[in-house]
C-alpha cells in the first residue's frame, strides 16, 4: 500500500520560499499522478499542483506564478516550491496521489500524507 510523508519547515517568514518534500513508499512516482494540496484555517481544501507519471506539471492558475512542482525519481520524492509567501499561505499542506489533477475532495485520491502545518509569520 502506498504511503506518503510530507517534510519541510513549520515556520516560514513572509517573502521567503517554502519548500516541501513528499517521500513515497510502497509505490513509484513514475506511475499515477502526484499532487500537493492545502487547507487554510477555516477554509476548504485547495489543489495546488500535480506532477504526473511522465513528469508533466499542472498548477492551479492562481498559483502558477509562484508554485512549482518537481520530482526526484531516484529518491521517489516530489517537491513543492512556493515563492514569495504571505500569511495567506498559512495552511496544512498535504501530498497525495490520484489518477488526475485538480481534484479538491479526498475521495478522488488514492492515498495522502498526514499533512504538515506551515505557518507564515515574521
Amino acid at each position: 500500500q502506498v504511503q506518503l510523508q510530507e517534510s519541510g519547515p513549520g515556520l516560514v517568514k513572509p517573502s521567503q520560499t517554502l519548500s516541501l518534500t513528499c517521500t513515497v513508499s510502497g509505490g513509484s512516482i513514475t506511475t499515477n499522478f502526484w499532487s500537493w494540496l492545502r487547507q487554510p484555517p477555516g477554509k476548504g481544501l485547495e489543489w495546488m499542483a500535480t506532477i504526473d507519471f511522465r513528469g508533466q506539471n499542472y498548477a492551479r492558475p492562481s498559483l502558477r506564478s509562484r508554485a512549482s512542482i518537481s520530482r526526484d525519481t531516484s529518491k521517489n520524492q516530489f517537491t513543492l516550491q512556493l515563492t514569495s509567501v504571505t500569511a495567506e499561505d498559512t495552511a496544512v499542506y498535504y501530498c497525495a496521489t490520484g489518477r488526475g489533477f485538480g481534484e479538491t475532495t479526498w475521495d478522488k485520491y488514492d492515498a495522502r500524507g498526514q499533512g504538515t502545518q506551515v505557518t507564515v509569520s515574521s
